[in-house]
């Protein structure tokens, strides 16, 4: 399919599909993707850290704006950094009237990753967020869009609002993207334009609606208003959230969730949509590859195998006990059904001092204090709220949630930010546990690490397009 890249690189966790690896598969002729969920946060904790090397503040001298850039350096830029023990400064967490501030930060977070992707080449990068973090998507959209970025990819949910709001905002028209409210059924969240670069409004990305089904498919292409330009085809192996089994839910042996024929996607009656399609869930392989794509995909979508290169974001140490544990055995990963706060089934590598550890999850104190996965609710006295399954139990009880909800659950917000090197420091001395999420399928590893221990991106796609040497 011309015009259109082989090899999608997944936009994983937080900061681990940062900009230095959505760059490097860029430059290597691919689809690199940044994960935008919760880049507000990571950009302010570099800026805290004095934002070694400088490129953040590189960015935001580009963003369109100068006074919006000047305000969000002055709040959280530390020339020097903030120190090895000190805590860092939370922003404001996501919410139905967000802050200027907050808003502000959230679209300059955005813009300076996608910027400092592009950066120097003209090569294509998307960005990808989850529907489930709905009151951070919309200025976070907007800051990526504003940057240039040419795909945007939506997953862990039903993505109908994005192809509307994606046209609006690059016709330069204000909009609003709805948040689901529990009891009292959504309520907009307005995004007001900025002029672009050059004076105009941003250019339309394409949008790429990550599913796990030809029915959810079908139902987003037969209305121009929900159509996207493509589909991302995700299996249950692969990392990150996973879309539950269709059906009653029934768990193995080992607690985890059982899919079956009906979680396999029609490819037939995908391909009779006419839209064009990447396989991903234990794709990464140049057979994978070639078989995608005489099925008629595109091409295919990894996550793991980039996960673990030199240019992730996941943190060095936990890179090396993945790629050490899976090339001797010893590593499972494990699809946990309860211990996103989403309630979808999500990956969890199981690696020593990390959150995946018996007891470790308890041992940790609850505290709510990012908040991308809180979910605004009605009150009986019509107040709205936010709660999160994740937050201290008497909390969430208190504003109407269920204790059973609660049972297993683990801040992902803080666990992902740990991952990328980048977690809470707590008064009492100690740091937020990472967790580490990454695909089923590490066959991929031998290959890669039969050179070196160490691989790049660029060795990823040669990989899998069948040019690696040897």
């Amino acid at each position: 399919m011309a015009g259109l890249p082989v090899v999608i690189q997944g936009g994983m966790g937080i900061g681990v599909s940062g900009w230095p690896l959505a760059r490097a598969v860029s430059l290597a002729g691919q689809l690199g993707v940044v994960s935008g969920v919760a880049l507000d946060a990571l950009v302010a904790r570099r800026l805290q850290l004095g934002d070694p090397g400088g490129h953040l503040r590189r960015a935001l001298s580009a963003f369109p704006v100068r006074a919006v850039a000047e305000r969000v350096l002055a709040r959280h830029f530390v020339a020097g950094g903030i120190g090895e023990r000190a805590p860092f400064r939370n922003v404001g967490r996501p919410s139905l009237s967000p802050e200027r501030g907050s808003t502000e930060l959230a679209v300059a977070a955005n813009f300076a990753e996608i910027y400092l992707a592009k950066e120097g080449h003209d090569g294509v990068v998307g960005v990808n967020y989850l529907e489930k973090t709905q009151m951070a998507n919309p200025a976070a959209l907007y800051g990526a869009m504003l940057a240039g970025v040419d795909y945007v990819l939506v997953g862990a949910g039903i993505p109908t609002a994005f192809p509307s709001v994606i046209d609006s905002l690059a016709a330069g028209k204000p909009t609003g993207l709805p948040v689901d409210v529990l009891g009292g059924g959504s309520s907009p969240l307005d995004v007001t334009p900025y002029a672009g670069p050059a004076g105009l409004p941003p250019r339309r990305p394409r949008f790429l609606a990550v599913i796990a089904s030809h029915v959810l498919a079908a139902f987003l292409a037969r209305d121009p208003r929900t159509r996207p330009d493509g589909f991302v085809v995700e299996g249950p192996v692969a990392g990150g959230h996973v879309v539950p089994p269709r059906g009653p839910l029934e768990l193995d042996g080992r607690g985890e969730p059982v899919y079956g024929p009906r979680d396999v996607v029609d490819l037939e009656r995908l391909r009779a949509l006419g839209l064009p399609f990447w396989l991903a869930g234990g794709r990464a392989s140049p057979d994978a590859v070639c078989e995608a794509r005489a099925g008629g995909a595109a091409g295919v979508q990894v996550g793991s195998a980039f996960a673990l290169c030199e240019e992730s974001g996941l943190a060095p140490d936990l890179r090396r006990a993945v790629v050490e544990g899976a090339l001797d055995g010893s590593l499972r990963v494990r699809t946990d059904p309860v211990v996103s706060p989403t309630g979808f089934p999500f990956k969890v590598a199981e690696l020593a001092g990390t959150l995946s550890e018996d007891g470790a999850s308890s041992e940790r104190r609850r505290v709510c204090d990012a908040g991308y996965l809180r979910q605004a609710y009605r009150g009986p006295d019509g107040r709205t709220g936010y709660r999160c399954p994740a937050e201290p139990v008497a909390a969430y009880l208190r504003k109407g949630g269920r204790r059973e909800d609660t049972t297993g659950r683990c801040c992902l917000c803080n666990a992902l930010l740990a991952a990328a090197g980048l977690g809470q420091r707590r008064s009492s001395g100690s740091s937020e546990p990472p967790i580490v999420t990454i695909g089923q399928d590490l066959s991929f590893l031998p290959a890669l690490t039969a050179a070196s221990p160490t691989y790049g991106a660029a060795d990823v796609v040669a990989y899998l397009l069948g040019e690696l040497p040897g």
